[in-house]
């Protein structure tokens, strides 16, 4: 599995719209057939920050970045931002979410 985290800093005036911003992006990745997971979250920090959490089987990962609406993604995503975001991309073993065994409930 490919797993991905990226850190998107926007703009103050974006932060509400930035939702909105993506949401056609998001659907059409969600939609891929080699995509496990593509979640959105705003930081409990940063007002302004948004992070990613994308995950695709060995498969899925290139043909996602090839995609016509990948490139579509990221030109929506560029006027919204202050920097270039931040990104960790590996290959990981499994596929997908495990149970967490520290805060495993009965």
């Amino acid at each position: 599995m490919y797993f991905i985290a990226v850190r998107f800093e926007v703009k103050p005036e974006s932060v509400e719209s930035f939702p909105e911003a993506v949401r056609e992006f998001t659907e059409a990745v969600r939609a891929e057939e080699g995509n496990l997971f593509f979640d959105w979250s705003k930081s409990l920090e940063k007002d302004n920050e948004y992070v990613l959490i994308e995950g695709y089987t060995n498969e899925g990962a290139a043909p996602h970045v090839q995609s016509d609406h990948f490139a579509k993604g990221l030109e929506a995503i560029r006027p919204h931002l202050t920097r270039t975001p931040s990104i960790i991309s590996r290959k990981v073993e499994g596929n997908g979410w495990d149970e967490m065994g520290e805060l495993k409930l009965d």
